[in-house]
């Protein structure tokens, strides 16, 4: 991963994020992409802090501090004013990303290792080191691999407590539960999940008073630490709402407003306020859709076997295979011998499942992270469960093992450095675009690359549409002029356009008016339709596409 943010440039969701990250932690300004949780952010921000980048002021903001436009100028800024140090900014952001992916992976072994020894451990790890949407994701300033460490946690947590509870058990199940929702806004399912969990536990207790009462007090202090860990992110800091805000909940939610905005006003009192809006906004979003792709299709509410789909085609085939045998036997063993190990694996990862199921936010397998872990520790022990039973086979058991992890192997080093693009051979059959749109084939990390060969050409102009604005190419010295914002025919010519994978497909298309009118859904979605059909010169990452112009004056 280091050495691929070495070659990559930030992603289009990086472009706010990491500006966000540094006021967050350096100004306490928590309204900057309030939409996603803090845990990111801090994390992200610390080096920051030594490389110490050009802040923006106050005064010179247009609108006032809540508006979206003093939220763009901010970021826009942030770049504009540290130009100079855009390479270092962006690098050293990544890096404490990175090093949470390495302590999520040293997660997953210490709960193979607590379930089922050290051998299954070993062997989670490297399943889990060799999967690309982990190598992808585990070096991106984004909520994703932060979830998936969370939730763990989480589930770790549970699973020491359960059997001897103790108060010190109890706050760490707290701050593992707090420490999950500051990754992503979706972690707030732990809350339910916890809530089941002791409900369980005093059912079972519900002839013994004294565990009963000890379990309520637990209760309790699980919920006193996931609310201080939540507050601290924020520094105990809050503010009123205002007026801006109470317009937002009643464009957002109309027929609802006057409830939703009470449960605000309420949670006010509990939460930071930006954390509050960030929830309802993440409910809104989810209530209205994304547009979105699947096998050739287009929606903006998604489809319930989205995030299957997109596992078994972004997923390399030994994993896929290993998953499905690995949750089979698991399930048989759990039904067959009433081995109770295997629900600290099975139960999460089916309550989240379920949960993603519901999302109408189809725009990335990278949703979908929380659940790996619990996949990577089923087929370590798997694996593991193989060996024993081939013990008098040691050569044929060794073997299928090494088979397996050598064919991950070969899968993860020919994904590189493009493991944000990978599709299994099941996707052979057409463009990668054509199965999947947005983050699985296209998130504007290949602008570096795209830059460089056009300046190596003497090109400083290209006509594009592809995830990453004008903002990124501008630091590489390439102006783009961009074909979402003007029709092809008003802008100057280039030698070259370059269209993104996820344009290609449509999904991430905007509306625009053309002629008076507005387009079709299909007419929309169909506006790069033309380069579909033409061969591009060259193709960047999996993700960019870039195609030269035929008239010769260009």
């Amino acid at each position: 991963m280091l050495a691929v943010v070495s070659r990559k440039s930030i992603t289009i969701d990086e472009i706010v994020m990491i500006p966000a990250a540094y006021y967050h932690l350096a100004a306490g300004n928590f309204q900057l992409v309030h939409d996603h949780p803090p845990l990111s952010k801090i994390l992200a921000a610390v080096p920051l802090l030594f490389i110490q980048p050009e802040e923006v002021k106050a005064d010179e903001l247009p609108g006032p501090a809540d508006s979206p436009e003093s939220e763009w100028a901010h970021q826009e800024r942030f770049w504009h004013d540290n130009r100079d140090s855009f390479e270092a900014i962006s690098f050293w952001a990544r890096v404490p990303m990175i090093a949470l992916a390495v302590a999520l992976g040293a997660l997953v072994f210490v709960f193979a290792r607590d379930l089922f020894g050290g051998r299954a451990a070993a062997l989670a790890v490297a399943l889990y080191s060799l999967e690309p949407t982990v190598l992808a994701h585990g070096r991106v300033v984004q909520t994703d691999v932060p979830a998936a460490f969370g939730y763990l946690l989480t589930a770790f947590a549970l699973y020491r407590y359960a059997p001897a509870p103790t108060w010190r058990r109890a706050l760490a199940v707290g701050a593992a539960g707090g420490l999950a929702i500051l990754a992503k806004f979706s972690m707030l399912l732990v809350g339910p999940a916890v809530l089941v969990f002791f409900l369980v536990m005093l059912w079972r207790a519900r002839r013994d008073k004294t565990e009963a009462k000890r379990l309520f007090a637990h209760a309790a202090l699980v919920a006193l630490a996931a609310l201080l860990v939540v507050n601290a992110a924020y520094f105990f800091a809050g503010r009123e709402l205002t007026e801006r805000d109470a317009r937002w909940v009643a464009d957002s939610f109309r027929g609802r407003a006057p409830l939703v905005w009470a449960a605000v006003r309420a949670l006010s009192h509990l939460l930071p306020t930006e954390m509050v809006l960030g929830v309802f906004w993440q409910l809104w979003h989810n209530g209205d859709g994304h547009p979105a792709s699947l096998l050739g299709m287009q929606s903006a509410t998604g489809w319930w076997y989205y995030f299957p789909v997109a596992f078994a085609l972004k997923v390399p085939l030994p994993h896929v295979l290993l998953s499905l045998a690995s949750l089979a036997w698991a399930a048989h063993a759990l039904a067959r011998r009433r081995d109770r190990r295997l629900l600290a694996v099975l139960v999460p990862f089916a309550v989240y499942t379920a949960f993603v199921l519901l999302s109408r936010i189809n725009i990335g397998v990278r949703y979908y992270l929380p659940a790996f872990p619990f996949l990577f520790v089923a087929g370590g022990a798997l694996l593991d469960r193989l060996l024993v039973r081939l013990r008098h086979h040691k050569v044929a058991g060794a073997a299928a093992v090494a088979l397996l992890l050598g064919w991950a192997g070969f899968e993860a080093a020919r994904a590189f450095p493009d493991h944000m693009t990978y599709f299994n051979q099941l996707a052979s059959g057409r463009p990668h675009w054509w199965y999947l749109s947005d983050s699985n084939v296209e998130w504007g990390d290949d602008v570096r690359e795209l830059s460089l060969y056009l300046r190596a050409r003497g090109e400083t102009r290209v006509r594009g549409a592809f995830l990453a604005g004008y903002l990124t190419p501008r630091h590489y010295g390439v102006e783009v002029l961009d074909l979402l914002t003007r029709p092809a025919a008003e802008l100057p010519p280039t030698r070259y356009t370059a269209v993104g994978a996820s344009f290609l497909n449509g999904s991430t298309v905007p509306a625009r008016p053309a002629g008076g009118r507005w387009p079709t859904d299909e007419e929309r979605t169909n506006t790069f339709d033309a380069y579909r059909r033409r061969t591009p010169e060259a193709v960047f990452g999996g993700s960019i596409y870039l195609f030269k112009e035929v008239d010769s004056s260009q």
